[in-house]
């Protein structure tokens, strides 16, 4: 009787250490991680204190590196546009090589103290360029009529894309690993979990805005009035602790373990077995299709998805001929030639959220131009707030963001709760919802920003003030009308932004985690690129007008902004409707309940 009682007692203890087990996750020392010890929402703090000193130390780059480019280095200020957005541009595009080496070679942990000596690198080097003479044009105001100002060539210009494109290279890095190694502490299969993973998304953006509103005010007054060699040094300090803090939750973090085998390249034998097999039929049960048996021991490491009835030419991957069947003592089967049922769906997951992805490059194009054109509106603008205080242009964006923290907070704690007593979704409204709501926003942010350009060109043209030269002779118009289109925007970006994040990290397959998270950071790169060429080919389109172009030249008080914007108003309306027929024929992954062990209690 006593033995029986044992017995039943180690069962439990044993039954409730593996309900402790993380599955797929480790400690620093490589044992298997627990949920009492590793991981959680105290944890995911540190990740989110990274992610906002990151965001403090670049954002500010973002919004007026244009003014940097086009005053200090004396580019064009069309040239100086493109090369902002040509940089974010390849920032983004790079996070997604880091984040392939993240989920397949080095970890997400190790990508993240490596992106971060980079981007600090990156900025150092800027500092040093902004303070050493030798290393930049002289002083000289484009603006003056008949004045020939010296441009970047040869060393100089070299050692600023050096700099410049180390720090993309660091922050992609960045970008592509901290928000999916923060998700990493929680187990989306968990419903308790689940809900306080929506929660660290939301806080995701919140520390993003924080840090942006330190950025937009703190940074960009030091590099307005002490200069830029300060205003990048401040930068680089900021991501250094930024990496440091990060470092210091090593013990306590749930490290998601890098596959040795590439889960991309598993995708492309997907696509080629299918091709290689398109002659063959499909078998009217599913259940003939190749998958590896579901034993005891291979269920906590290996995952499995259930077949679905889309994208049926794919399932052709997984169809046994006779040569493919290998004797149960043999390896398995040549991955060109035949590929397992779970391998198939992961890739109609990634071919399903394509089409989603593609509608979310439209906002960033107008982004990038609210980060570029806006800055040089606000320049020609009223900025004084009081009489003897002056906002700079680049700061404009703080009002939008300081209503974003109050707003990520409420939304997270009063309206999601509120949404999920009637949807009994745990995030309140689904991701894809969540994208919906970002994307119509951005059309209207667009559109508001076409009125208040009518608004501000109307000003300039009753004053006679199209000349006027931008900070020295500002219009009788204060800067704050700019505020509206930013407003909207701020909004809009919140959903889609946080939607997207969640969306993709959610329906990703389990080894590509952080390469479908950089997705978001994708699109957005493909944007920016897409706003350089728009700007090109508007220009190009319209070099027949007054002003040579909607905007060509210096002076914005002959262009024809206004138009541009309507433009991408129009554009993204019509990409809205776009995505309302995309996002209605997507079918979400099936969710697997949380795997605590290979033994089952039926």
């Amino acid at each position: 009787m006593e033995n029986r009682i044992v017995d039943v007692n180690v069962e439990r203890m044993q039954r409730e250490e593996r309900e402790e087990l993380v599955d797929g996750k480790v400690d620093w020392k490589g044992r298997k991680a627990l949920k009492h010890k590793h991981g959680g929402i105290k944890v995911s703090l540190l990740v989110l204190v990274a992610f906002g000193m990151e965001n403090m130390a670049t954002l500010s780059l973002a919004v007026n590196l244009v003014t940097y480019f086009n005053g200090i280095m004396h580019y064009e200020l069309a040239d100086a546009a493109n090369m902002v957005t040509d940089y974010m541009g390849v920032n983004y595009m790079l996070s997604i090589v880091v984040a392939v080496l993240a989920d397949t070679w080095i970890g997400r942990y190790k990508s993240v103290l490596i992106s971060g000596f980079f981007e600090s690198l990156g900025l150092a080097l800027l500092t040093i360029q902004a303070r050493m003479g030798s290393l930049k044009p002289a002083i000289c105001n484009l603006y003056e009529k008949d004045a020939h100002c010296e441009k970047l060539s040869g060393n100089q210009e070299a050692f600023l894309y050096i700099g410049l494109y180390l720090l993309a290279f660091g922050s992609s890095g960045l970008k592509a690993s901290l928000p999916s190694h923060g998700a990493d502490q929680f187990d989306e299969r968990d419903p308790k979990e689940a809900m306080q993973m929506s929660t660290f998304f939301n806080a995701l953006f919140l520390a993003l805005c924080i840090g942006g509103a330190i950025s937009l005010t703190f940074n960009v007054y030091i590099q307005d009035n002490n200069g830029w060699d300060w205003g990048f040094g401040i930068s680089t300090v900021s991501i250094v602790l930024g990496t440091i803090i990060f470092a210091f939750g090593l013990p306590l973090y749930r490290i998601h373990l890098a596959h040795t085998s590439n889960p991309i390249m598993e995708i492309i034998h997907v696509y080629v077995a299918a091709i290689r097999n398109r002659n063959l039929p499909l078998p009217a049960d599913p259940i003939e299709l190749y998958e590896i048996k579901q034993d005891k021991e291979a269920a906590v490491e290996i995952e499995y998805l259930p077949h679905r009835d889309i994208f049926r030419f794919l399932d052709k991957a997984a169809i046994q001929r006779r040569s493919d069947v290998q004797p149960e003592n043999q390896e398995t089967p040549n991955p060109w030639k035949v590929c397992r049922v779970t391998q198939v769906e992961n890739a109609k997951l990634i071919l399903s959220m394509l089409p989603i992805f593609c509608c979310t490059i439209i906002m960033t194009l107008c982004l990038a131009q609210l980060q570029t054109f806006s800055i040089q509106q606000g320049s020609t603008m009223d900025p004084r707030i009081a009489k003897h205080f002056k906002i700079p242009p680049a700061s404009i964006p703080i009002i939008p963001v300081a209503f974003l923290i109050i707003f990520v907070p409420f939304y997270d704690r009063i309206c999601v709760p509120f949404l999920r007593k009637f949807t009994g979704i745990s995030t309140g409204i689904t991701h894809l919802q969540r994208i919906g709501v970002g994307l119509i926003l951005s059309s209207i942010s667009m559109a508001i920003a076409a009125i208040i350009e009518v608004k501000r060109k109307g000003v300039a043209r009753d004053n006679n003030m199209l000349d006027a030269l931008p900070v020295k002779q500002p219009l009788p118009l204060s800067i704050f009308w700019l505020t509206f289109q930013y407003f909207v925007f701020g909004i809009a970006d919140m959903f889609t932004y946080v939607g997207l994040l969640e969306f993709f990290y959610s329906e990703a397959p389990k080894g590509l985690k952080s390469t479908a998270t950089c997705f978001l950071w994708c699109s957005m790169a493909l944007g920016y690129f897409l706003s350089s060429i728009m700007v090109k080919i508007v220009n190009s389109a319209t070099k027949n007008t007054a002003s040579g172009g909607w905007l060509a030249g210096n002076n914005i008080n002959r262009n024809h902004l206004n138009l541009f914007y309507l433009l991408l108003a129009i554009l993204s309306l019509i990409n809205f409707f776009v995505y309302l027929f995309v996002s209605k024929r997507y079918k979400y992954r099936p969710q697997q309940p949380a795997v605590t062990s290979g033994n089952s209690d039926d």
